[in-house]
């Protein structure tokens, strides 16, 4: 009987971490969700886009950040250039992504990481 007292802490322990990771998950889907329909509705550049296409509809970005890869044909090279709300990817000369400026997508300041 008393082998079984201190197992009711580690029990109600494990319990409650348990909820807070669940509550997290749950928060963490609302947000990309809540982002992802965010974007939909927002006016982004669309993939397959030329750079030039993308300059002129949109204007000149705020930065154009270093671009990565490019050492082989795996890993073509990907340019970013950061607007006021939102990035685009660039593979080559073309658009393959646009996303929000958000905390939740973790790209709140794409530069720092430049």
């Amino acid at each position: 009987m008393f082998k079984h007292r201190y197992h009711l802490p580690l029990l109600a322990a494990i319990t409650i971490g348990t909820s807070l990771a669940v509550t997290q998950a749950a928060h963490a889907q609302q947000t990309l969700t809540q982002r992802v329909q965010d974007e939909k509705s927002m006016n982004l550049p669309a993939r397959g886009l030329s750079m030039a296409q993308v300059e002129k509809e949109y204007g000149e970005p705020l930065r154009k950040l270093s671009p990565r890869g490019g050492d082989s044909a795996a890993h073509p090279t990907i340019n970013r250039w950061e607007y006021t709300n939102f990035i685009v990817y660039f593979e080559k000369s073309h658009v393959i992504h646009s996303v929000l400026n958000t905390p939740a997508g973790n790209n709140q300041n794409p530069g720092s990481v430049n």
